[in-house]
């Protein structure tokens, strides 16, 4: 099988903060399954590191940055290559970094900067869950793929 997987899952330094998540369980798939890098907020054009973002509206949607600034756009844009990135090699799963803006899938942060989490999803998350992808975070139970 062929997973599309957050980058910094897998030891890449991309996160907001500049710093990687590395997860043992994650990185383990590679035995059994071929894995495709994934980062939406970098593939959207954002730096590393930049500032912590939040969906901070979803009707219409919008990501702000801890500073107030809009980057719904390079969240969109992000999550589109995303999508084309991962159909493009034959990804039939995601397993993407929990609670992000970006990948988080069914539990994100509030809007609110305050570290409370909600019910959500990331914007990249969404579009490969609506795309008809199964999207799973490194908290799952990996052992089924």
């Amino acid at each position: 099988m062929i997973l599309a997987v957050s980058a910094c899952l897998l030891g890449e330094p991309c996160r907001y903060d500049g710093a990687a998540r590395p997860c043992p369980a994650v990185i383990d798939l590679g035995r059994r399954h071929q894995l495709v890098p994934v980062c939406p907020e970098r593939a959207g054009g954002l730096p590393v590191p930049r500032p912590p973002s939040e969906v901070t509206g979803r009707d219409p949607l919008r990501v702000s940055d801890a500073r107030g600034a809009d980057v719904t756009a390079a969240f969109e844009e992000g999550a589109r290559r995303t999508l084309e990135e991962a159909l493009g090699a034959g990804c039939e799963v995601a397993v993407l970094k929990a609670k992000s803006p970006s990948c988080g899938s069914g539990l994100i942060y509030d809007g609110s900067f305050s570290g409370t989490l909600a019910p959500g999803w990331g914007v990249a998350a969404a579009l490969l869950r609506d795309a008809g992808l199964r999207v799973l975070d490194e908290d799952a139970d990996l052992s089924t793929l």
